[in-house]
């Protein structure tokens, strides 16, 4: 009986978290490249603006990423319903729509310098979020 709570509480866990590594200095000096974090699996409609979240950003294919589209830790700059920006975000410059879509969100990163973000992608649809970050799990390495 012990056993089977145990496994069901691991399972819960699982579906519920993941543990995601940095890597990149995009979202320096939050995060550097090597720190572990804790994603909250959630839906686009839980999110909220400078929240820390992880998504799959569209990459343009002459990258030649070895993996396509990985996943990228970027700040939530707008959720569904704010206002679009559009100083500094070329890529949503001209989107007709004045508020973010219900199923969209606009992310950057904090080190705007070494960042690929929605300033150079525009949207990141709703099924391409991963999860909210909730905490870092390791200490930042030594530099």
């Amino acid at each position: 009986m012990c056993a089977a709570a145990v496994a069901g509480a691991v399972l819960w866990l699982r579906l519920r978290y993941v543990m995601v590594s940095v890597s990149g200095t995009s979202m320096e000096p939050a995060y550097r490249s090597g720190d572990r974090v804790w994603v909250r699996r959630a839906p686009i409609g839980s999110v909220r603006t400078g929240q820390v979240v992880v998504v799959r950003l569209s990459y343009p294919p002459a990258w030649n990423l070895a993996v396509r589209e990985p996943w990228s830790i970027k700040r939530v700059t707008a959720a569904p319903g704010d206002p679009v920006p559009r100083s500094g975000f070329d890529a949503l410059a001209r989107v007709p729509e004045t508020t973010v879509p219900d199923d969209c969100l606009v992310v950057s990163g904090d080190n705007a310098a070494d960042s690929y973000d929605s300033r150079h992608c525009g949207y990141v649809p709703g099924d391409r979020l991963l999860g909210v970050v909730v905490r870092r799990a390791a200490a930042p390495s030594p530099r």
